[in-house]
């Protein structure tokens, strides 16, 4: 019988090991060794997720979200407990990650899709359309370390988005790039969301965006699960938290411009 789950996680631990800020200034200047502590990034976390779920992932920073992300996608293995994907492809999306910026874009995103477990011909076949789509055609044949942040984002959704794997991680990209862009990248979302068939997890700060996009949210805070449930239902009692933790704060312009930005590319896609 198939496994009814695409993701399993199951009581997993992610530690890291940080250096203080003050013994770094002392092992510069009297050459002692760096006196290192443990933290621990994820404390234990369990969830399941089906094929062709749409999971939210929230929290403050420093919660956990973008560690369970890339231990999920494999860049690094858990300290306890396991993460199991069976057989499926898996992308990751995330500013930072995945590409060897020496190399150029059109270098990247071959090598790209053999990490995925994509061959040389699907690649070549997809080329033209990825590119298309990220609309680099000028700059697809300079390194990737001339990009700017959101050029490497656009290179970065197009091939995953294009090569379309199994399981998609979506780690704050959705909220880079110009407004075109962006409008092209939430339309081609929700048609990779439509066919049931793929799984995927999103980490967003944008409350729009996850209700939007996402039929559950799991709500991680300081390493732990508080919530796991309905949107609707765990958006509420976050912004209830929220509010209580930071009763004074105003969003700024920018993130009120923001907000309504994407609240309307949402509702013109819908």
């Amino acid at each position: 019988m198939e496994n009814e789950y695409t993701i399993q996680v199951k009581d997993v631990h992610i530690k890291y090991k940080t250096v203080q800020a003050e013994s770094i200034k002392k092992s510069l200047f009297s050459l002692r060794k760096s006196r290192m502590e443990e933290f621990e990034a994820v404390k234990g976390v369990s969830f399941n997720l089906k094929k062709g779920e749409i999971v939210g992932l929230i929290g403050r920073n420093g919660s956990g979200k973008s560690t369970m992300l890339r231990s999920i996608a494999g860049i690094f293995s858990p300290d306890e407990g396991t993460i199991d994907i069976g057989n499926h492809s898996i992308s990751l999306l995330s500013i930072g990650v995945g590409f060897q910026k020496e190399l150029t874009g059109k270098e990247n995103i071959y090598l790209s899709g053999l990490l995925l477990g994509f061959s040389e011909a699907q690649i070549k076949e997809k080329y033209d359309e990825i590119v298309k789509f990220s609309g680099l055609e000028k700059f697809i044949n300079s390194p990737v370390s001339t990009y700017s942040s959101g050029m490497y984002s656009k290179l970065a959704f197009s091939i995953t988005a294009v090569l379309e794997t199994e399981i998609m991680l979506i780690d704050e990209v959705l909220s880079v790039g110009d407004i075109a862009f962006k409008k092209k990248s939430f339309a081609k979302m929700r048609e990779l969301i439509s066919d049931n068939e793929r799984t995927v997890m999103i980490v967003s700060h944008s409350v729009e965006t996850v209700r939007k996009l996402c039929s559950r949210v799991i709500w991680l805070h300081d390493g732990l699960i508080r919530m796991d449930g309905p949107t609707e239902e765990v958006l509420e009692q976050y912004q209830i938290f929220m509010d209580e933790l930071e009763p004074n704060k105003k969003k700024t312009k920018k993130e009120k411009q923001e907000e309504k930005m994407l609240a309307t590319m949402l509702d013109e896609d819908a």
